[in-house]
Order: C-alpha cells, then sequence, then structure tokens
C-alpha cells in the first residue's frame, strides 16, 4: 500500500505549477501527486505533462473536459487514490496559498497523532492569513463562525482547502451524496466525517494569498456557501450515520 497522495485541482495555473510539484517532490518525506486539470486553455496540463517522465511513479494527471467545480475534481481524485491504495490522501491547492512544507503537519497529525482528517487550520491559533485584504479575512472568519453555529462543530476553519483524510475516512463517506460543487464541499467533508466521529485534528498553518495567477472565488460560490449550510444541516436530520 502506497502512503501518500496530493490531489491539486487546477485551472489556469501556468504560473504556478511547476514550482508546486518540485516543491512538493522534493520534500523529505514521499508525497505523489495528482493533478486535475479541467482543460486550462493556459496549457497547465501540457506544463504537468512534460514532467510526467521525469517523474513516473510520483507524478499522475486525469484532464477533464471542462470546467466541472472543485467538488466534483477531488471527489474524482478521492476515487482515484482509493484504488491506488493509498493510506494518506491530500487536498492543497496549486498556488502557494497552502505552503507544501506543511503537508508534513498534516502527515504527522495523522500518522502518528492519530487524527482521522487533519485540517490545516488559519484560525485555530488566531488567524494566521497573509496579504489578504481585511475585508475578506472579516468574511473568511465570520463565516467559520456561522458554520460553526449552524451545524455544531467546534472546528475554528470549517472552510479550509489545507487537508489530510485517512482513507478510512473517504471508503465510509458515500462520495457521491456529497452535493456540492464550489467552497462550500468543503464544509460539506467536514461535516460528514465529524458527523460519522472520526478524529479530527486542527493544525495551525499560515495562509498566504497567491502571488501570480488569479483567485477562482466568485459570487456563485459564496451564496452555495451561505444558503448549502441550512441545507446540509436539514439533511442531516434524515440520515444515519454509521461505520
Amino acid at each position: 500500500m502506497q502512503e501518500n497522495i496530493v490531489i491539486i485541482p487546477t485551472y489556469n495555473e501556468k504560473e504556478n505549477i511547476e514550482k508546486i510539484i518540485l516543491a512538493i517532490l522534493d520534500l523529505p518525506e514521499e508525497f505523489h501527486i495528482l493533478i486535475i486539470d479541467d482543460s486550462s486553455p493556459d496549457g497547465t496540463a501540457d506544463i504537468v505533462r512534460s514532467l510526467l517522465n521525469s517523474f513516473p511513479d510520483k507524478l499522475h494527471l486525469i484532464q477533464r473536459p471542462e470546467k466541472s467545480g472543485l467538488g466534483t475534481a477531488y471527489i474524482k481524485g478521492f476515487k482515484w487514490a482509493l484504488t491506488k491504495n493509498y493510506t494518506y490522501i491530500y487536498e492543497m491547492d496549486a498556488d502557494f496559498s497552502h505552503n507544501p512544507v506543511d503537508l508534513l503537519k498534516l502527515y504527522h497529525a495523522c500518522n502518528e497523532k492519530g487524527a482521522d482528517l487533519a485540517i490545516g487550520s488559519r484560525y485555530i491559533n488566531g488567524v494566521t492569513v497573509i496579504n489578504w485584504p481585511i475585508g475578506r479575512v472579516i468574511i473568511s472568519y465570520l463565516a467559520s463562525i456561522y458554520v460553526r453555529m449552524f451545524t455544531g462543530m467546534k472546528i475554528m476553519d470549517p472552510t479550509a482547502g489545507f487537508k489530510c483524510y485517512s482513507r478510512k475516512v473517504l471508503e465510509t463517506i458515500n462520495l457521491d451524496n456529497i452535493k456540492f460543487k464550489g467552497y462550500a464541499f468543503q464544509i460539506e467533508m467536514k461535516f460528514t466525517a465529524w458527523k460519522y466521529g472520526f478524529n479530527i485534528i486542527e493544525v495551525p498553518v499560515i495562509f498566504t494569498d497567491r502571488k501570480e495567477g488569479h483567485s477562482k472565488m466568485t459570487g456563485s460560490i459564496v451564496y452555495e456557501a451561505i444558503w448549502g449550510v441550512i441545507k446540509m444541516k436539514i439533511a442531516s436530520y434524515f440520515r444515519t450515520y454509521k461505520k
């Protein structure tokens, strides 16, 4: 059984993709990488493809025909990783907002501290965000409070997208029942893992806003997150969560 696979969805990340791949592969712990590219018109997938021969067992690429949402990209990656028998499956952005070195913290939380889900948290030790406008920091922090109030979760950073799952979490969750495609997907996955009673540990990380490329945040993504939390909570009353 192979141990670590980092799933990175991409759309127009040509400025960052090679650098993030090399940074991960240079870590002292071995991490494999699965890039899921939604046919980026800027040629992101071509850059990944040019590296495949250099890292034939460590770097993998799935190219989808069109932009289909963050959540569906991760679900596809999760299913692929489970068939390849990876022990720990990570979510990570391509733009260096998540520091590759912090993958080691997430690995330590799962492999040594017994976390079933380790979260790279911006809010477990105050607010550790760099280069975001103050308005966006406030909105993000208030969103985390909103999610905790409606769901009952004690997770300080429920919208975080930097995570490590042990495979048993993804084997237990019915991935086909995960409804959301945008950033609400991050909330739904944590909420579902929490409802199943998995051990969740938040690891403090510093989140640094991207220096190159463009943010994928849109109004529809925010709308889905706001109303999605309410729908998700109501739906949970009609589900059973048994491992």
